[in-house]
C-alpha cells in the first residue's frame, strides 16, 4: 500500500510539471486532425471503389 501511495504522489508531482496546451491550440489541433482524417477517409473510399470496379471488370462480377 505504501508503494502505491508513493507512486501516486510521484505521478501527481510530475503532472504539476506538465505544460498543458491552451484552449486555442487544442482547437487548432482538433480541427487539423479532423481535416486530415476526412481527407484520408475520402482517399481510402475512392481507392476502394476503384479497386472494386476493376476487379468486377476483370472477374465479370455483378
Amino acid at each position: 500500500m505504501n508503494k502505491t501511495m508513493s507512486f501516486l504522489k510521484e505521478v501527481y508531482e510530475e503532472l504539476t510539471k506538465v505544460t498543458w496546451l491552451g484552449k486555442k491550440d487544442v482547437m487548432r489541433s482538433t480541427v487539423a486532425v479532423s481535416f486530415v482524417v476526412i481527407l484520408v477517409a475520402i482517399y481510402v473510399s475512392l481507392v476502394d471503389m476503384g479497386l472494386t470496379a476493376g476487379l468486377k471488370a476483370i472477374l465479370g462480377g455483378r
